[in-house]
């Protein structure tokens, strides 16, 4: 725990940026989308620092731009062959050439230092940082946890849990043990669950309330996961069926556990072999941020085509509605990613031989990403977040300028305990009495149970 001085009064002042209704623009300002976002002023790690984020479609380059507190002798030069990708962040270790007091501004200029974009000036240290809400338009104020190089974790009012407040057991005792993590309905009878170590997946079948793995086809124990060339340990954290087969997302090799190591892995869940063996990989690892070995992606979905078209989603690629004819071969629909260690989604074009596209990166509003859900019935997007965020849920929709954005925050099941939950999944099932079955994963295995299942409203 940090402690902080922190003051009586805090003054926020956002200068605003050319283009911004209802704002007046600073004289010589040019218009950008990359904007101040976050600011750590006392006790950070290694020290002070500044974040941007880019709010637009496209990266900016911001080789040479220049950070500056409330002396203009104090200056940050960005380093040259920098990039803020599109809905990306990016935070600067500024006490290297200065230190941000507890009465002080950030500041940012274009290349040279004399044209100003954007300005936070504050009157006392925050308890842990200042940040905008939402992320790169909303007003500045005290955010915490500190979410250095990712959304900002803005307060929101949860709603309770839209279903039941009952949560029962839907496991057998000590079946699965710890680290079962990501879980995905192939249909009302198939439930398909990964654990990250030992490597392994599981397909699951109904047995009377309860749920279990398979007892025919040599699920009985569930099957070893294994990369392309049969070696290796794949961290497997979340799991997704769809209609292009079924797909694992992994953070790590367990085999050599210290290092990341972000793959979507394809696997052929047909066969009769008790291993099986990666017969598509994306390695994703230089695409994503640089981010602790066991602290990246958890959590996998997918979105057809047809529903992202028909509802307008934007490629952040192109910078305009999104095309599936632009990425050959990538199958029937984009998945979502979500990481763990910053809370951001990533949405891919998974293409042929390994190659793929970002085409989106989407803010969930967490500082951690544990699963996601993609509902066909509702067209949300779920995201869960573990006993980190008090086990909570949000949903997120394509909004008018076709961006999947928070819609809703849920609290957990009042009849569910804060569990370390690493898997939900939405039952396909028909409604009985208003409601659908979900399912949850608990890494943690706590009371001898990692599985529990609950009801959602249709």
């Amino acid at each position: 725990m940090r402690t902080r001085r922190i003051g009586l009064a805090v003054v926020a002042l956002s200068v605003a940026v050319l283009g911004l209704a209802g704002t007046p623009a600073v004289a010589g300002t040019q218009a950008t989308t990359v904007r101040i976002n976050e600011v750590e002023s006392s006790g950070g790690s290694p020290g002070d620092w500044v974040e941007l984020v880019n709010t637009g479609g496209t990266a900016v380059d911001v080789s040479g731009w220049v950070l500056k507190d409330n002396d203009n002798t104090h200056t940050f030069t960005i380093a040259a062959g920098t990039t803020i990708a599109a809905g990306g962040f990016r935070a600067f270790d500024v006490e290297s050439a200065f230190g941000l007091g507890s009465s002080d501004s950030a500041r940012l200029y274009l290349p040279g230092g004399g044209t100003l974009v954007d300005s936070y000036t504050w009157t006392a240290h925050a308890a842990v940082t200042y940040g905008r809400c939402p992320d790169g338009t909303g007003a500045f104020g005290a955010t915490s946890p500190a979410t250095k190089g990712a959304a900002n974790s803005c307060a929101a009012t949860p709603t309770p849990w839209p279903g039941g407040a009952a949560v029962t057991v839907a496991d057998g005792s000590n079946v699965f043990g710890t680290n079962l993590s990501g879980l995905s309905f192939e249909s009302a009878g198939v439930l398909w669950a990964v654990r990250n170590g030992p490597s392994t997946i599981y397909r699951l079948t109904p047995n009377g309330a309860t749920w279990r793995p398979d007892p025919a086809g040599g699920w009985s124990s569930g099957k070893g996961l294994r990369y392309a060339n049969g070696g290796g340990d794949p961290d497997a954290e979340g799991v997704v069926s769809t209609p292009d087969g079924t797909f694992v997302v992994t953070e790590r090799d367990n085999d050599n556990s210290g290092t990341s190591l972000a793959k979507v892995l394809k696997y052929d869940t047909a066969s009769s072999a008790g291993t099986l063996n990666a017969t598509a990989e994306w390695n994703l690892t230089a695409d994503l941020p640089s981010m602790a070995a066991n602290s990246g992606p958890e959590g996998i979905s997918f979105v057809p085509d047809a529903y992202l078209t028909a509802h307008g989603f934007l490629d952040e690629h192109t910078g305009a509605a999104y095309q599936p004819g632009s990425y050959a071969g990538h199958g029937s629909g984009l998945f979502f990613v979500g990481v763990e260690a910053n809370g951001t989604i990533y949405a891919y074009a998974l293409q042929a031989a390994g190659a793929y596209t970002r085409v989106a990166t989407i803010t969930s509003g967490f500082p951690a990403v544990m699963d996601l859900e993609f509902d066909p019935a509702t067209g949300k997007l779920w995201a869960e977040c573990d006993d980190t965020c008090q086990g909570r849920h949000a949903t997120l929709e394509i909004n008018a300028q076709g961006r999947f954005a928070r819609t809703a925050l849920y609290d957990r099941p009042t009849g569910m305990s804060n569990y370390n939950n690493e898997g939900f999944a939405i039952s396909p099932a028909a409604c009985v009495n208003s409601r659908r079955p979900v399912i949850w994963a608990d890494d943690g295995n706590d009371g001898g149970h990692a599985l529990r299942s609950g009801t959602l409203a249709c």
